[in-house]
């Protein structure tokens, strides 16, 4: 989809003018979270364990990155169990940061959020399918293509086809789900915001903010739906 040539921060950072804006902005956000978590994990690295039992007293960048990760965790165990959260914190972790910033850079005047673009939402949908998949795999083995069969051998010629459809249609959903909301949104703030810019974008932001966080959610919950499915010994 081509949107209309708009002045963006971007379009002024020597290397990233030359590429889609979606693209430049991805990266921008990919770096701000590397960097994020840089800084968060540096007193990790240079402290004695035994030391960082006992939280600080005020409020740093250490201890809301903690208090989000615990959060994370928490999610992973509720939908996955326990025992695999950790193995899950990676890919569950970097899909949310990353989802969870791009959606909000749309707030700074100047961004486009990279989520509005169907391409970088296709990506992201893309990845979880791939991986659902290789978890399924890695945790059944062959076994796992039984799912796709069926209760019964002689419904496979119509399981097949219908599973094959579901499972493609997963991409699809999540790809369009995001990135519809989140242009939707961000094309109603800038609307709002031609015709009054006064006052008016105060609770269009406060909106924003609150699509940002239920996307992401919503899209991490389904993640974690699929991953749920693929590792589940019940089919």
């Amino acid at each position: 989809m081509h949107h209309a040539p708009t002045i963006t921060w971007v379009g002024l950072i020597p290397g990233l003018n030359t590429i889609p804006v979606h693209i430049a902005n991805a990266i921008l956000v990919s770096l701000f979270v590397v960097i994020l978590v840089l800084l968060g994990t540096r007193k990790i690295r240079s402290c004695d364990p035994e030391e960082l039992i006992i939280p600080e007293g005020r409020f740093t960048l250490q201890n809301l990155l903690e208090t989000m990760v615990e959060g994370i965790l928490k999610l992973i165990s509720d939908s996955l169990g326990a025992e695999v959260s950790r193995k899950f914190l990676c890919i569950i972790g970097g899909i949310i940061f990353f989802i969870l910033f791009s959606n909000l850079s749309g707030l700074i005047p100047g961004f486009t959020p990279p989520t509005d673009n169907i391409n970088t939402t296709a990506a992201c949908a893309l990845t979880v399918f791939f991986m659902t998949h290789y978890y399924g795999w890695q945790e059944h083995g062959p076994k796992y293509l039984k799912q796709f069969v069926g209760p019964f051998l002689w419904l496979s010629p119509l399981m097949i086809p219908i599973e094959i459809i579901g499972h493609l249609a997963r991409p699809m959903s999540l790809s369009l789900r995001l990135f519809g909301n989140i242009m939707g949104d961000h094309l109603v703030a800038a609307i709002f915001v031609m015709l009054c810019p006064i006052l008016v974008p105060v609770p269009i932001a406060f909106l924003g903010l609150f699509v940002a966080i239920v996307q992401t959610f919503v899209f991490t919950l389904l993640t974690l739906a699929y991953f749920e499915g693929a590792l589940s010994h019940d089919h």
